[in-house]
């Protein structure tokens, strides 16, 4: 009996023995212990814990300054469908015949961006529009005026005459990064004001071809026709562009779209309403980007941009630029592929001094030139 207790014994202090170097060899965070399950719900809680759940704050806070916009337009078409056809035209002499007029509404969206009732929203929105009515979020409506256009940066500036707006919070395009949850807020296909979700895919993308002025924030959130001139927001609420475009209008659902930062649609709106349209300095070039590897030959640090083509009689022209020259550095700041010094001297106005470095036949030059207006450009 004594050796039958202790063979059953010895496996019983052996068991408590296990269990008791198990406890104290579990993993130490700080000089303390922390179960496994310890350590998951720590994981789980910092998951839960690194963005909002939500994002009604943000819409609650956005939603009624965007409104969407119909624009009735004329559009023309031949009243006979077999107009071109070569044997209705051997028989009918319809040389002269009249254009069949009908009118048609095409959707989009725009920002309230002041008390006064001032709207931001895209200008082929209301392109050729002869009657525009904004749908307030709160379910008023009213015809809109256009105070200006800016077919160069594809934003146009509406006014509203109706109390108790609210205007949208501004926000800092300058300071979002890639990865940024952001929404967007519109009138997609005229379902009504919808709010979908993504984040920014880029910044400062260009060459698109969409407009002359290019610095757009690439996000994927869904845009679709209807979105145009809405809202791009961040978690807070507060607008940091205005949606623009997608990639491809035969395929708005492949995650990349393009909206104009609201810092730049500010600047046009308020060069719109002070002089009723937008006046931007010129210095009357036409340059490409210089090929990094002849720059690296040349010994530039950074790259330039060389003049193709200098306009007659302007800016560049009387203070001495000649095709060929290499540009460097506009006002001290690297050119670098030209972009950036396009919407530099854009920004300037008409008469303002800029210092041009150039390179010409391999010698460094300092040139000043007065800027002029840009010309405008009819749409």
């Amino acid at each position: 009996m004594k050796k039958f207790i202790e063979y059953v014994m010895w496996p019983v202090v052996i068991g408590l023995i296990a269990a008791v170097s198990v406890m104290f060899a579990l993993p130490k965070i700080n000089g303390t212990q922390l179960s496994q399950n310890s350590q998951i719900a720590e994981q789980t809680d910092f998951v839960q814990t690194s963005g909002p759940a939500s994002y009604s704050y943000a819409v609650k806070t956005a939603a009624p300054s965007v409104v969407n916009i119909y624009a009735r337009k004329l559009s023309q078409k031949r009243r006979y469908p077999f107009i071109d056809d070569p044997l209705f035209r051997h028989y009918f002499n319809n040389a002269n015949h009249l254009m069949q007029r009908r009118l048609q509404s095409a959707l989009g969206s725009g920002v309230i961006v002041n008390d006064d009732g001032y709207i931001l929203t895209n200008n082929h929105v209301i392109d050729d529009a002869i009657e525009i009515v904004i749908l307030v979020h709160d379910g008023r409506e009213a015809l809109a005026e256009v105070i200006g256009r800016d077919p160069e940066t594809d934003l146009a500036v509406l006014k509203v005459d109706l109390p108790n707006l609210t205007p949208a919070t501004l926000g800092s395009p300058a300071n979002a990064s890639i990865g940024d949850v952001v929404l967007a807020i519109g009138n997609p296909f005229g379902v009504g004001q919808t709010v979908t979700q993504g984040i920014i895919s880029a910044t400062g993308r260009y060459g698109l071809d969409l407009s002359n002025y290019e610095n757009y924030l690439q996000t994927d959130a869904a845009i679709n026709p209807g979105n145009s001139g809405g809202a791009l927001v961040d978690v807070n609420g507060a607008l940091l562009g205005i949606n623009t475009a997608i990639l491809d209008d035969n395929d708005p659902s492949v995650g990349i779209s393009f909206a104009i930062p609201s810092d730049q649609a500010m600047q046009v709106m308020r060069n719109i309403v002070e002089n009723g349209r937008v006046i931007r300095g010129w210095l009357g070039i036409e340059a490409q980007p210089l090929n990094p590897n002849i720059a690296k030959s040349m010994g530039l640090s950074s790259n330039g941009v060389v003049v193709i083509s200098v306009y007659k009689n302007g800016p560049a022209h009387v203070a001495g630029l000649k095709p060929g020259d290499i540009i460097t550095h506009i006002d001290d700041l690297p050119v670098g592929n030209g972009r950036d010094s396009m919407n530099q001297i854009a920004a300037k106005k008409p008469n303002e001094e800029v210092v041009v470095d150039l390179i010409r036949n391999g010698r460094h030059f300092k040139l000043s030139a007065l800027l002029a207006e840009k010309p405008v450009i009819s749409s």
